[in-house]
Parts: C-alpha cells; structure tokens; sequence
C-alpha cells in the first residue's frame, strides 16, 4: 500500500506550478508564502515528473531539484547563473533564493533579457520573494504572482466521505 503512496504525484504547489509555466513573461516574482516550503513542494514535482527545476542560492550556487547533489558548474555567482539561464535551449524553471541589493547593472540587464526570452523554448526565471524595490525597478518586465493558495480546495470523495 506504501508502494502506491509514494507514486501519487504530489498535490501541493501544483497549481502554483502551473500559474508559473502560464504566465505571459519570462521572468516572475513570487511573493508571499513560506518559500521553504514552496521549494520542497517543488522538488517533490520535480522528482515525480522529471520537470528540469533549478534553484540559485547565494551560498550554494545553482542547483538542479530533482537530484540534490547535482550542482551546475561555474554558476556559484548570480552573473553566471543568470548567463547560463540564458543560454540554456531547454526548457527550465529556475528558482532564485536570497538575492540582494544593489544588483549589479549587467545582472539587472540580464533579468531585463529573461524577462523578454524568444517564445522558442520555455523558460522562466522565478525570484522567490525578491525585494520589494528590485520588483519597481524591473517594472512591466516581471509578472508577479502570490506563493499563497489563491484556488479553493476541491472536495473529493474518499471512503463514502466527502473530504477538503
């Protein structure tokens, strides 16, 4: 029985997940909510779907969460992570953790770029609770969307009983 269990793909942070691969720009500010948690939600989707889900950290450097050993070379700095985002031809969600003011000019060009990909190949570049005058300055380029459950909780039927 623990064996079908743990097939069932994970239910939290899918609808978030789905708002982020929908949104009309490349680039998004994810605000509110328990990023901790939202993160661990989101490496159980990765690991269930195979999804390519990345989080840049600034102590860590990038970082694939579908294998958590798994660590992109060369990209320990914000600049070359956000380079290598760019350059990637793959589809990717990439999470970006603890980013600080002042960004330098050539990584709030390269945000500016994200936000404005080719729509050849999807990309999206979430900065997970990103301060409040970064999102002011990158203006119309970044789509913001709440880490709260906006959708009411469908009931379901399990054992006779209807269940939240």
């Amino acid at each position: 029985m623990q064996t079908m269990m743990a097939s069932s793909p994970p239910k939290a942070g899918i609808e978030l997940f789905e708002r982020i691969l929908s949104a009309p720009g490349g680039l998004i500010a994810l605000e509110g909510g328990d990023m901790a948690a939202l993160v661990q939600d989101f490496r159980a989707i990765a690991r269930h779907t195979g999804q390519a889900v990345y989080l840049w950290q600034p102590d860590v450097g990038l970082g694939s969460l579908r294998e958590a050993h798994s660590k992109v070379p060369g990209c320990q700095r914000l600049g070359n992570a956000l380079r290598y985002m760019q350059q990637s031809m793959h589809f990717g969600v990439y999470l970006i953790s603890g980013i600080e003011l002042p960004l330098s000019a050539m990584d709030a060009t390269l945000l500016r770029q994200l936000a404005r990909a080719p729509s050849g190949h999807l990309r999206r570049v979430v900065l997970l609770d990103p301060p409040a005058a970064l999102v002011e300055h990158l203006g119309e380029a970044i789509v913001r969307i709440g880490g709260e459950a906006d959708l009411p909780v469908r009931p379901r039927l399990r054992d006779g009983r209807w269940v939240v």
